[in-house]
């Protein structure tokens, strides 16, 4: 048993591509995303495994074998009877991706309904990371389970490391996404917003105003992701800025997420805020490089 990590959110079914209506069949989600990126970033001393909930499908089966072939953990994937995975499509219009999603049956959404299993499958964790799109998915009384059990496992020495990812679709209103992003600041220990998405919920001028208003919130750790622009990142009053690295963008999917994925892991081997920072940098930089969300961790050496 190695030193453990556990991602929590969705896991879905993608389909992309499109040309001549032609679409691949793949798997992706937030959290997963960022799970592989660690994974592939991380000694085999680390066991990172998925906390999820799929269904009883030939999909769920293929996708949990999925995680297995790539060494992500799936004992703490729940089986929930006639629930499928979610799924989107990848469209490009108008010289952008575009998404659309069918997720009103998704397994995904009771993976935290009982806290017994989020306790067990959170025991001996050293960093736990989850994302807005988690919370999303899940009822208030499943978002009240989760924050709570993460508490407990913060209490007993997990770091708590989340991504606000916010998709203002998946929420009913904008007070819905700010309440919910301030009833979890107190289990955080690293939070890695998007400034972009941030700003239009919480209107922040600048990515320094993220970083007061999220340490304002409790949270010492804030690096705020800014796509091609420079990331500023503050640790206390330890603030510095790392500018993105130039990149040929063939496909942005999972960029982000492979940002969290690389700074994570380097947080965790010891690396300083700055460090940390230049490795994402450069993980995302090779990620956008090829399409889809999950790229073979051999093309990122």
């Amino acid at each position: 048993m190695g030193r453990k990590i556990v991602s929590i959110g969705e896991f879905m079914l993608e389909m992309s591509g499109g040309e001549a209506d032609q679409y691949r069949l793949g798997y992706a989600g937030d959290t997963l995303n960022t799970a592989w990126y660690m994974r592939a970033s991380l000694g085999k001393e680390w066991d990172v495994d998925y906390l999820s909930a799929l269904g009883d499908d030939i999909y769920s089966a293929r996708m949990r074998a999925f995680l297995e072939t790539h060494q992500i953990g799936t004992s703490h994937i729940q089986t929930i009877k006639n629930k499928r995975p979610g799924l989107y499509l990848i469209h490009q219009a108008d010289g952008d991706r575009h998404f659309t999603y069918w997720r009103e049956n998704s397994a995904a959404k009771q993976l935290a309904d009982n806290s017994a299993k989020l306790a067990a499958a959170l025991g001996n964790c050293e960093l736990a990371y989850f994302s807005g799109i988690t919370l999303a998915i899940l009822s208030r009384p499943a978002r009240e389970n989760l924050i709570f059990a993460l508490g407990k496992a913060r209490g007993a020495g997990t770091r708590v490391a989340f991504d606000p990812n916010i998709r203002p679709v998946l929420w009913p209103d904008s007070n819905t996404i700010r309440e919910a992003i301030i009833a979890a600041s107190p289990v955080i220990d690293i939070v890695l917003p998007t400034f972009d998405d941030d700003a239009e919920i919480f209107g922040d001028a600048d990515p320094r105003a993220t970083i007061s208003r999220y340490q304002g919130l409790g949270i010492a750790e804030v690096a705020v992701k800014n796509g091609a622009e420079t990331a500023l990142i503050a640790q206390g009053d330890n603030l510095v800025e790392v500018p993105a690295l130039a990149a040929t963008a063939v496909d942005a999917t999972g960029a982000g997420d492979s940002f969290n994925g690389a700074y994570l892991a380097a947080r965790l081997a010891g690396q300083s805020i700055e460090t940390s920072a230049q490795v994402a940098h450069r993980t995302a930089a090779k990620v956008i490089g090829h399409p889809g969300a999950l790229v073979d961790p051999a093309l990122l050496n």
